[in-house]
């Protein structure tokens, strides 16, 4: 069995109103802002007007916390929700789908000491088919539920 811990530090995404001090609006077709949030967050990119009116993130922009997380993708309703990358100062780093904020669908996450997993996630977790190559090469293909990973198949290259 293979232990296998996704760091999921707290990047704070909230549903802070986008207007309020801090923000700089460019207008157009789209509505690109960049904004310095009062806990220290930075967000430069697209967003559009929710039904109540407020601006939220929609689009393509990036996130920066105050802590070193970084998101750039894909934004919908003040959401992490497409494709997109989150780096945290550890080293670690995300690559894939998201959905409400978290890891969903399809991605790569790369581990501080340089193991590698490739597959399926779900709400945040290592779910289903997938491989991890450790820090030493060596790749195990198979099933994954968190971090659990029981039958796994060692991968040899001839």
């Amino acid at each position: 069995m293979v232990n296998i811990h996704v760091q999921r530090d707290s990047l704070e995404v909230t549903a802070e109103v986008l207007n309020t001090r801090g923000c700089v609006l460019s207008a157009g077709n789209e509505v690109k802002a960049s904004c310095i949030f009062p806990n220290g967050d930075k967000y430069e990119g697209q967003c559009s007007r929710s039904a109540s009116g407020e601006l939220v993130r929609s689009g393509i922009g990036k996130h920066t916390s105050a802590s070193g997380i970084v998101y750039t993708g894909d934004w919908h309703e003040d959401k992490m929700l497409g494709r997109g990358t989150l780096q945290f100062p550890s080293g670690a780093r995300y690559e894939g789908e998201f959905k409400d904020n978290m890891y969903h669908g399809s991605g790569t996450y790369v581990f501080p000491d340089g193991s590698v997993y490739r597959g399926q996630f779900r709400h945040d977790r290592l779910e289903g088919e997938g491989t991890f190559t450790d820090a030493q090469g060596l790749s195990w293909t198979g099933d994954f539920h968190g971090e659990a990973a029981l039958g796994l198949k060692l991968l040899h290259n001839l």
